[in-house]
């Protein structure tokens, strides 16, 4: 068994079918990172141009999946970022989207030290991700959820929609595998990826770090719905996709995306 590197994060990515989405997303990560890491992508089965960059890009870890196939998208990630979770052996592991991007300077230091603030801390992460105005990103987070539930006393989370998503979420590698734990728990009764994982560290004593969208905001954007969007085989309501693809062209159309973007280097 490998020795645990200390101090060092492993970021585990998804990817099908996002070629431009994919491109932005390792590229930022490539631009705003000096905390030691390494990527891994998790490539299930996409057989179009984004495998074809990912297998041009030198300094990610590339795990493919030719035969794989699945209807789920929960069953599709989770499964992807076990696979990411097996070949970890670094401290902390990342579970980040595809259209998460990363566009702030030492993003990930500040990452860890949320999940690195006591011993017993697990996981640090937000709900769900959407990228909005800032006044109502705001607005969302008068609903501190820890605060609300001990003004509560509510004593079972499960009680409430909440859970740290595997948006951008960061996890201690040794407690998910000394503890069996794995992203796809009961993703076939109906609970997305890592929700479980989410209420079984939460059972087992654990504590977790619930980062209000606003902190989260301040590091990552997030088009939330857009691989989605861009490949028509999913179902997807047309409001949410007019949305989408509304977020989608304003971020592209900014100047550090297209900075990001026009930057080939990036990918070396």
């Amino acid at each position: 068994m490998n020795k645990t590197v200390k101090n060092k994060v492993t970021i585990c990515i998804v990817n099908y079918k996002t070629e431009e989405l994919t491109r932005l997303c390792l590229r930022s990560i490539r631009k705003f990172t000096k905390y030691p890491h390494e990527v891994i992508v998790v490539d299930n089965n996409s057989g179009d141009k984004s495998l074809d960059y990912l297998r041009t890009v030198p300094w990610i870890k590339l795990i493919e999946r030719p035969d794989f196939y699945t209807s789920s998208g929960s069953t599709a990630q989770g499964t992807a970022l076990d696979i990411g979770l097996e070949n970890c052996n670094t401290e902390f592991f990342l579970a980040m989207h595809t259209d998460t991007i990363v566009h702030k300077n030492g993003w990930l230091e500040w990452l860890v030290s949320q999940v690195n603030s006591s011993d017993k801390m697990a996981c640090a992460g937000s709900g769900k991700l959407d990228l909005k105005p800032k006044w109502e990103v705001l607005l969302k987070q008068a609903t501190d959820v820890k605060a609300w539930i001990k003004s509560k006393n509510i004593d079972n989370p499960r009680k409430l929609k909440f859970y740290i998503r595997a948006i951008c979420a960061i996890y201690k590698t040794d407690i998910l595998k000394e503890e069996k734990l794995s992203f796809t728990m009961s993703v076939n009764e109906g609970m997305t990826c890592a929700k479980q994982l989410y209420f079984e560290l939460l059972d087992r004593g654990y504590e977790t770090n619930a980062i209000s969208e606003f902190k989260m905001a301040e590091i990552i954007y997030h088009l939330a719905h857009a691989t989605m969007v861009i490949n028509p085989e999913f179902e997807i309501k047309n409001k949410t996709e007019k949305k989408c693809k509304a977020k989608m062209e304003k971020l592209f159309n900014s100047p550090m995306i297209q900075n990001v973007l026009s930057d080939d280097s990036l990918d070396q």
